[in-house]
């Protein structure tokens, strides 16, 4: 793979992964773009470097929330603190999806990599997230109750569809749910640990398999930049909740998905 496109994916993983634009719809559309793309290009040619970035990604938001993971590890003797509470939290709204991921893992739907389906689910979830945001919610991550945990993780499933975007489907449940902002979007990433983890498992797993992981520099600068963005945007998101809100992205969603559906029904793409 040429060396600009490996920083084009890296960027653009760094830069969306954590945002509500949905990283896996970028990523499907980059590669696309770039001439990367097949029938098959969610589950085989592109699978190496997909994995490096998000390996990149999570090691960006490990850094960042370690007093948040440094509290749950210490706090895994003591069921009543809010550390652990937040544990249980994150494992019970991480097991629907890791559950339905592996299913779609093994049959590996083609249709989920379609451009088309990618737009109109950017369209769809942009506009739910921006409902969402319209209400005036508060509540801390302290006050989070088991079933909306639950409910959390359920909604995460359909970030499985390239455009939903995970963080997006998430911040969003945790606005309906009653959780400010800047909270919402905490949870949201600290659930991320689990689902860029599992997913990068299992496509390690399967290229180690089929013999494809070979750790290269290629690997490395792509796993290097997408920490140093996927960083950067997590500094400045949260700095933006704190003072503003979430319609620039779901405004920047809603453009995106229009222009993708008329390149395609055009005959542009």
């Amino acid at each position: 793979m040429p060396l600009y496109h490996i920083v084009i994916l890296a960027l653009i993983q760094g830069v969306t992964e954590f945002l509500p634009i949905s990283s896996s719809g970028h990523l499907v559309l980059t590669h696309y773009i770039l001439g990367n793309g097949s029938d098959d290009m969610c589950w085989e040619s592109n699978r190496l470097m997909d994995v490096a970035v998000h390996v990149g990604t999570l090691f960006s938001v490990l850094v960042y929330f370690r007093k948040d993971i440094f509290l749950m590890l210490g706090t895994l003797h003591q069921p009543k603190s809010d550390g652990f509470k937040l544990s249980l939290h994150i494992i019970l709204a991480s097991i629907p999806v890791i559950i339905v991921g592996f299913v779609i893992q093994q049959y590996q739907f083609s249709f989920l990599c379609l451009v088309e389906v990618m737009a109109w689910m950017t369209i769809i979830f942009g506009i739910v997230l921006w409902i969402a945001d319209r209400f005036q919610n508060d509540k801390p991550l302290e006050a989070m109750g088991y079933s909306q945990a639950l409910l959390i993780g359920l909604s995460q499933i359909l970030a499985l569809v390239p455009g939903v975007s995970r963080s997006g489907i998430t911040m969003t449940s945790a606005r309906f749910l009653g959780f400010s902002r800047t909270e919402a979007a905490r949870f949201s990433l600290l659930l991320s640990i689990v689902a860029i983890s599992g997913a990068g498992t299992l496509g390690a797993i399967n290229l180690v398999q089929e013999g494809n992981l070979k750790i290269g520099g290629d690997v490395a600068l792509a796993v290097l930049l997408s920490f140093i963005s996927s960083w950067i945007t997590i500094i400045l998101m949260m700095k933006w909740l704190s003072k503003a809100t979430f319609k620039p992205f779901a405004i920047y969603r809603i453009i995106l998905g229009i222009t993708l559906l008329g390149l395609i029904y055009s005959g542009i793409f």
